[in-house]
């Protein structure tokens, strides 16, 4: 389900087939997720360009990453949300609980 690819350390990651992240998908999600964030201190984008769509069920393993990552003391970020995806995150709040940024580079930069 996931792809990817290491940059200075930093573990990028996008979705290899699938352009929803929804009650289909989302356990084999949380599983490839989660076995990037089990070693403590992970550094891990995860890129978003793909979806076109995330249900709640998607939206919970987004969150189960997040607490995952905070968990293990592993930093985690998000880019390239489509609009119609990032409208969701917003009336979620979720854009205030996840870093997002633009593009990868951008979160490249964030990393501390």
């Amino acid at each position: 389900m996931l792809k990817s690819e290491i940059s200075d350390g930093i573990i990028i990651c996008s979705f290899r087939h699938s352009d929803k992240l929804n009650s289909v998908n989302s356990d084999k999600f949380k599983r490839e997720i989660g076995e990037y964030l089990a070693t403590p201190g992970t550094m891990l984008i995860l890129d978003l360009y793909k979806i076109n769509f995330i249900d709640s069920s998607g939206f919970g393993a987004l969150l189960f990453a997040h607490r995952l990552a905070g968990n293990n003391s592993c930093q985690l970020r998000f880019c390239n949300i489509r609009p119609a995806v990032m409208k969701s995150f917003k009336i979620l709040q979720l854009d205030k609980v996840f870093v997002i940024r633009k593009t990868p580079e951008e979160c490249l930069d964030t990393f501390s």
